[in-house]
């Protein structure tokens, strides 16, 4: 449905997102959706920006 998909897009669509390293202080961009990082990043200290499991709504069961 291309009616529904703006708004269901905007919760998948990934941001570019600043953290500061733990490690030596620099920004580091890092993809993120709804504030959970998609996919491992590293900084150019050798620290490594792990991806973050998403968070699903969970679904009721249907009874059938």
């Amino acid at each position: 449905m291309a009616v529904m998909d703006g708004c269901e897009a905007k919760t998948r669509t990934q941001v570019l997102e600043e953290r500061v390293c733990p490690k030596c202080g620099k920004e580091v961009e890092v993809f993120t959706v709804k504030g959970r990082i998609v996919e491992d990043t590293a900084c150019e200290c050798g620290y490594v920006f792990k991806a973050q499991e998403q968070i699903t709504p969970a679904m009721p069961k249907k009874d059938e």
